[in-house]
C-alpha cells in the first residue's frame, strides 16, 4: 500500500507543478486535490482554497494532531532554464515550480493521511490541511482554518527540511520606521540633514544585539533591508523612511521585541506592520521528536519562516526536499526524497499513534 500511495503521490504533485498555483490563485490546484480524496473515498471540506479532512474514526476525547503543508507557489524567477510549469524527471530528479516547497511535502503527507485514515483506535485524531497563501502569509492561508477545523493539539507542518526535525523556528516582525530631519534646499547649510542622521541610525541597528539567545535558534537577527528618502537632487529631505527586518528567537515574543525598539530604536518612529508571525518550538522530549529521533533523524533550529508562525500549540516542521532548493531557479526535488518522505511519515506517526 505505502508502494502504491508513493506513486500516487508523484502522479499528483507532477499535476500540481504543471497547474499554476500563485497564492490566493490555487483554485484549480485545490480541485486536483479534492480529486485525491474523491478517489480515496475520504469526505473532504474546503474553505476559499483550503482543504481538509479528518480520520474516519476521529473522536472528539482523543487529542489531534495537525498534517499540514501548503499548495501555493511564489512566481518563477527570471532564472529559470526550464518551463518551471512542467514537470521534467531527469537523472531522479523532478522539476518544477513548487516541486521542493512544498509540493514534495504535501503530497507526502496527503499519502501518509490516507494510510492512516481508516485505522481504528488510534492515539491521536488526524487532521490534515492542504492550505493556501503561505508563501504571502495571506489573510485566507492557515491562520483562517484554526477556527474551523478541530481544536489542534500538536501539529506537523510540511516543509523541506531533509526529513530532519526542525524543533523550533524563527517568528518574523517587519517594521517601518522614520528618520526625520530639517527639509532644506542643498546649496543651503543644514546641520539636520536626515540622510546624514541615518548614518547613526544604520550603525544603531547594525550594533544592537538582544540580550536573549536561544540554544536553538541563537541570536534574534534583525537586519535593514529598505531605505527610501529624497525626490530630487537639490532638496534634503525631511525624512528617511527604513524597513527592519527581525527574526526573532523562541526567547521573546514579537510584542517583546516591538517594545524593545519602541523604547530603544533612534528612529523618530517605529512600527510593526504584523505581530502576528511568532516563533514557534516544540518540546525536545515531545513523543514526536524522540520517535524521529529513533528513526535516526536530526533536530535543529530553523531560521525559515513556515505556517508555523500562524500555531499556537507545539509544532514541528519535517519534510522531504532541501530548504536551500526553495525559490530558486530550476527547482528541483529528488524522487527518492518523496519515497522517504512517505516512509519516514509513516514510521513516525507509527510510533506515536
Amino acid at each position: 500500500m505505502i508502494e502504491s500511495l508513493t506513486t500516487e503521490a508523484i502522479d499528483l504533485l507532477k499535476q500540481l507543478i504543471e497547474t499554476q498555483s500563485f497564492s490566493s490563485e490555487e483554485d484549480h490546484t485545490a480541485l486536483l486535490i479534492e480529486n485525491w480524496f474523491t478517489s480515496h473515498n475520504i469526505p473532504f471540506k474546503r474553505n476559499n482554497h483550503n482543504i481538509w479532512a479528518t480520520n474516519k474514526y476521529f473522536d472528539e476525547s482523543k487529542p489531534t494532531l495537525l498534517l499540514n503543508s501548503h499548495h501555493d507557489t511564489v512566481k518563477p524567477n527570471n532564472g529559470y532554464t526550464k518551463d518551471p510549469f512542467k514537470a521534467i524527471v531527469e537523472d531522479g530528479k523532478l522539476y518544477g515550480l513548487g516541486s521542493n516547497d512544498a509540493g514534495g511535502c504535501l503530497v507526502s503527507l496527503i499519502a501518509t493521511f490516507t494510510y492512516f485514515y481508516n485505522k481504528k483506535d488510534l492515539n491521536y485524531n488526524l487532521v490534515i490541511v492542504a492550505s493556501a497563501e503561505e508563501e504571502s502569509s495571506g489573510p485566507n492561508g492557515l491562520n483562517s482554518m484554526l477556527s474551523i477545523i478541530p481544536k489542534v493539539d500538536v501539529a506537523i507542518v510540511g516543509e523541506p527540511t531533509l526529513m530532519n526535525l526542525a524543533v523550533a523556528e524563527k517568528g518574523l516582525v517587519v517594521f517601518d520606521a522614520k528618520v526625520k530631519g530639517t527639509a532644506s534646499h542643498a546649496a543651503h547649510p543644514n546641520n539636520d540633514n536626515s540622510i546624514y542622521n541615518t548614518i547613526a541610525v544604520l550603525n544603531w541597528f547594525k550594533d544592537y544585539k538582544f540580550e536573549r539567545k536561544s540554544p536553538v535558534l541563537g541570536d534574534v537577527k534583525m537586519t535593514v533591508t529598505q531605505i527610501n528618502a529624497g525626490k530630487q537632487h537639490n532638496a534634503v529631505p525631511a525624512e528617511v523612511d527604513l524597513v527592519i527586518d527581525v527574526r526573532v528567537n523562541d526567547k521573546y515574543s514579537n510584542q517583546e521585541i516591538a517594545d524593545i525598539l519602541t523604547q530603544k530604536s533612534p528612529c523618530s518612529s517605529i512600527t510593526p506592520r504584523s505581530l502576528r508571525l511568532n516563533s514557534s518550538s516544540i518540546p525536545i522530549n515531545h513523543d514526536l521528536v524522540k520517535a524521529g529521533i529513533e528513526l535516526g533523524r536530526e533536530t535543529y533550529g530553523s531560521p525559515t519562516l513556515s505556517d508555523q508562525s500562524v500555531l499556537t500549540c507545539p509544532s514541528l516542521k519535517l519534510g522531504p526536499g532541501d530548504s536551500t532548493r526553495s525559490h530558486t531557479a530550476d527547482e528541483f526535488i529528488y524522487l527518492a526524497e518523496i519515497e522517504e518522505g512517505v516512509d519516514l511519515y509513516i514510521k513516525l506517526l507509527e510510533k506515536v499513534l
